[in-house]
């Protein structure tokens, strides 16, 4: 074959795939790329409130090892990290995930965690744990030249303003005489609380990360519903009793320009309610454990993944983690609306449903 029609060979096939391989003389391999063209790759970020280090269900934390090593999702935000009897949790998890042929990186931490399948190259405090008002790290990695931060919450489970319409006080938790709907009383309550507090801090680190060319993404907790899910189409479901209300931490990130992920995908909040909390656990035998407000509806969505908008980033799936059934006036039901649910692979480790995230990510 001449040197000739070997270049024409290479100048038809460039434009027909993204990458080609050709053959010249002397056994010289060569690599053509289309013009135009980038390679991505797919990042996975899984969420999950762990309740206890899933020391609350029998053989919980064997379940989290086993859920983590079966997903092997790249970037894992965790709530409800304890340390007991001075364990670090994460650098425990990171060790029996080892064992199981799963390599993670982690850095020591108070009431939430991170993992992360790739280096860390820092990591830092951004609202530190105090009086059980709950806390959020970052950590920063590269994979593949993109660097990422990430960032694990678990807010301040205090004032749990959600409950007042429900005729709940979410201070002492304990029923009210009647249901409250003043939005006034309602944002008083939710204020006392200090996760307004924390994502007004976690917004400012992260515009800086941003601004630097960072990939953005935070799981958490939040121990409060979003206004994407109390609007009118459902102030007459789920116990709102009338009930539309701007809740302050998705208001706050949504004016940051925040995403939320799974309501990005679903933006119906009567067809995919998307409920977190309270999961149904069969392991739990007594309901009183899995319920803090037993003769209303409390279904809420409090679990989040949140990013910020990135031209290298795009959003492919977010689902529900966990079991189909969640906990309604005391009882035990099953999902009737239309998620879709990444269901557990046996035990599963807590009270909470998680989320599982993939992300595309174009490559430099």
């Amino acid at each position: 074959m001449t040197k000739s029609v070997i270049l024409f060979l290479i100048g038809v096939l460039s434009f027909m795939s993204t990458d080609v391989v050709a053959f010249g003389g002397e056994g010289n391999v060569a690599v053509v790329k289309k013009r135009g063209s980038k390679s991505s790759r797919d990042v996975v970020v899984m969420q999950l409130n762990i309740w206890q280090e899933g020391a609350t269900v029998p053989g919980g934390y064997k379940a989290i090892v086993n859920e983590i090593s079966h997903h092997y999702p790249d970037f894992i935000t965790l709530s409800e990290v304890r340390n007991y009897n001075g364990v670090d949790f994460t650098a425990k998890l990171v060790e029996d995930l080892a064992k199981e042929g799963k390599v993670y990186y982690s850095k020591k931490s108070e009431d939430t965690g991170l993992l992360s399948r790739y280096p860390i190259s820092s990591f830092d405090t951004i609202f530190p744990l105090a009086n059980d008002c709950g806390s959020i790290y970052k950590l920063v990695a590269e994979t593949s030249g993109v660097k990422f931060a990430v960032y694990t919450a678990h807010l301040d489970y205090k004032n749990y303003a959600s409950f007042l319409p429900r005729g709940y006080d979410g201070a002492t938790f304990q029923p009210v005489a009647a249901p409250v709907v003043d939005l006034k009383v309602i944002r008083a309550q939710n204020l006392k609380s200090m996760r307004d507090d924390a994502i007004t801090l976690f917004i400012a680190d992260a515009e800086k990360e941003s601004d630097a060319g960072s990939i953005v993404i935070i799981g958490g907790d939040f121990n409060e519903p979003s206004h994407l899910d109390w609007t009118a189409k459902t102030k007459n479901l789920y116990d709102h009793n009338g009930v539309v209300y701007k809740w302050d931490v998705s208001m706050l990130l949504q004016k940051a320009g925040f995403v939320d992920a799974y309501r990005e995908l679903y933006t119906s909040a009567v067809t995919h309610p998307g409920f977190t909390y309270p999961s149904d656990n069969v392991d739990i035998e007594n309901l009183g454990q899995l319920t803090w407000a037993p003769t209303v509806d409390e279904r809420d969505r409090i679990d989040f993944i949140y990013y910020y908008p990135n031209s290298k980033l795009s959003l492919l799936s977010c689902d529900v983690y966990g079991p189909s059934g969640s906990i309604v006036k005391n009882k035990r039901v099953e999902e009737s609306g239309e998620d879709k649910f990444i269901l557990p692979l046996d035990v599963w480790p807590t009270d909470h449903k998680g989320l599982i995230s993939t992300f595309k990510v174009q490559l430099d």
